[in-house]
C-alpha cells in the first residue's frame, strides 16, 4: 500500500515508518522542508498547503504531527503552539484527504480528552473532560469532521503515555531511575494509562487493516497502573531503589501548569481494540517496562 505519514520524525512516527517499510509498504514522509527524495511530500500546515500531486494514490493518510506537550514549560506562547500545531496540521490533512480520498485517515489524538478522571474508568464513549489539554483535544479531533462528512473512514487514536527509550515521558524518567533517584510523584495514587511502543505500532497497523474500526480509539494498555505501581515496577525491572519522593508542591514549582497533568489521574480502557480482538504484547506495566531493557 501507499501510506503517507505526517509527524514521521517523532517517536511513534519513526518506528511506524520503519515497521511499515519492513513489511514492503510504500511509505511517503510528509515534511515541512523542501523534499529531497521521491518519497517525501512537502507541506506547511500553518499556511494549509501540501503537495497533493505526490499524495495522489495514497490509500492511508496518517497524521502524528504536534508540538511535544512536555517539551517545555507551559508559557502562554507555548500553549498556543501546542494547540495550533495540532489543529492546523489536522485541518490541512483533512482537506488533503477530501481531495485524494484515501481508504482511511488516522489522526493522532490523546487521552487528554478525558481530563482528570480520578479512579473512574473511562472508554471511548466517555464525554470530554475539563482542562487545557481536554480543550486542545476537542478542537484537534473536531478538525477531522470534514473528512468524515466526506465519507472517509476517520480514526482518532487517543494515545496514552508511550513506554519507550527514544522519547516521551520515559526518555526523561529512565535516566533518573537508572541512577537510583526515582520515586513516586506526588501521592502516587494517580493512574497512568500507558502503552508500549511496539503495541502502539501494532495497534495502528491493526486499525489500517480493519475497515470496521472508525471514530475514537484508545491506544492504551488494558491495565493502567498508578504512579506508585509504575515506580515499584521500574525499581524491580531496573534493579534500583525507588525511595525518593517528589512532593506535589515541588512539581508545581518545577513544571508550572504542566504539573496538573503529571499529578492528574486518567484511568483509560481500550474498549474498541479489545472488542475487535486486538492482542496486546504488553498488557501490564511490568511487561511494557521490560521493553525498555531489550536491545
Amino acid at each position: 500500500m501507499k501510506i503517507a505519514i505526517a509527524g514521521s520524525s517523532g517517536l511513534i512516527g519513526q518506528a511506524l515508518v520503519e515497521s511499515l517499510r519492513e513489511e514492503g509498504h510504500e511509505v511517503f514522509r510528509i515534511v515541512r522542508r523542501p523534499s529531497t527524495a521521491q518519497t517525501e511530500v512537502t507541506w506547511n500546515p500553518d499556511s494549509g498547503t501540501i503537495d497533493l500531486a505526490k499524495l495522489e494514490g495514497a490509500q492511508v493518510l496518517i497524521n502524528l504531527a504536534g508540538a511535544g506537550v512536555g517539551d517545555r514549560r507551559w508559557s502562554k506562547t507555548y500553549k498556543n503552539l501546542i494547540h495550533s500545531s495540532r489543529v492546523n496540521s489536522t485541518r490541512t490533512i483533512s482537506k488533503a484527504a477530501i481531495a485524494i480520498k484515501p481508504d482511511v485517515l488516522i489522526n493522532a489524538s490523546a487521552i487528554g480528552w478525558y481530563g482528570d478522571t480520578a479512579e473512574l474508568e473511562v472508554t471511548e464513549s466517555t464525554s470530554a473532560g475539563q482542562g487545557f489539554l481536554a480543550e486542545v483535544v476537542r478542537d484537534w479531533e473536531k478538525e477531522t469532521e470534514v473528512a468524515q462528512d466526506a465519507g472517509i473512514r476517520v480514526v482518532k487514536i487517543r494515545t496514552g503515555l508511550v513506554v519507550a527509550q527514544g522519547g516521551g515521558a520515559w526518555a526523561k524518567l529512565l535516566p533518573i531511575f537508572k541512577l537510583g533517584l526515582g520515586g513516586k510523584l506526588g501521592s502516587g495514587k494517580q493512574y497512568w494509562s500507558f502503552i508500549s511502543l511496539r503495541d502502539e505500532i501494532a495497534a495502528i497497523k491493526f486499525i489500517i487493516a480493519n475497515e470496521q474500526i472508525s471514530g475514537a480509539v484508545n491506544l492504551t494498555a488494558p491495565n493502567p497502573a498508578t504512579n506508585a505501581q509504575v515506580t515499584k515496577a521500574m525499581g524491580k525491572v531496573l534493579r534500583r531503589p525507588t525511595f525518593f519522593l517528589v512532593p506535589a508542591f515541588i512539581l508545581k514549582i518545577v513544571l508550572g501548569e504542566f504539573s496538573i497533568e503529571v499529578l492528574g489521574s486518567t484511568r483509560v480502557k481500550p474498549a474498541v481494540l479489545l472488542a475487535k480482538g486486538f492482542q496486546f504484547s504488553d498488557p501490564d506495566i511490568t511487561s511494557a517496562l521490560h521493553t525498555l531493557t531489550q536491545k
